[in-house]
């Protein structure tokens, strides 16, 4: 099995700027990028069982994986909510299907996106990871736009092994995510 172009550029140009850049004396010490976690949240599920579907068709083309089925953990009454209900769903990727779907995001989708000028860089939890809101799921090239029912947003989570918010943006940013500042 090949491994993807992404994976590839990070052993051979990413990993040595990073450790060049932070003065890290062990490889291990550089950080990667262990996981990217796709959330979409779906509220009007209690109302209409067949949204929580289109979502998880949506989310199963875009990432190329059957997401989970989130659950409500309390029942709030004043939204029809009950414990247990189906109120979203969760895709996590790693390894191959990950670097894939950073290399299509970074290079295909984002630059598809109108009025694009960059990825805020408040996103940032200061623990190394980053997390991105998109507003519109049409902005996938894998998303046909007549067959969509209503148009979603998502939440797009990069988890990685950085200590630190510097050492994770500019590991992001040699992967060719493009920050606005």
């Amino acid at each position: 099995m090949t491994t993807s172009r992404l994976k590839d550029t990070y052993v051979a140009e990413v990993a040595p700027a990073l450790r060049e850049r932070f003065q890290y004396s062990n490889t291990m010490q550089v950080p990667k990028l262990e996981k990217i976690v796709v959330n979409a949240g779906v509220g009007e599920a209690v109302q209409e069982p067949k949204a929580l579907e289109n979502v998880l068709a949506e989310l199963t083309a875009i990432t190329g994986q059957k997401p989970s089925v989130r659950r409500s953990k309390k029942a709030i009454s004043n939204f029809k909510l009950r414990e247990g209900m189906p109120i979203g769903a969760k895709v996590t990727l790693r390894k191959e299907r990950m670097y894939e779907f950073l290399d299509r995001l970074v290079n295909f989708t984002l630059p598809q996106v109108r009025d694009f000028r960059g990825v805020p860089s408040r996103g940032f939890d200061g623990q190394g990871n980053y997390n991105l809101g998109i507003r519109e799921q049409i902005i996938f090239p894998e998303i046909e736009y007549d067959r969509i029912d209503k148009i979603r947003g998502m939440n797009i989570t990069f988890v990685t092994s950085a200590k630190t918010d510097e050492e994770a943006k500019e590991l992001l940013r040699l992967f060719g995510v493009p920050f606005s500042n």
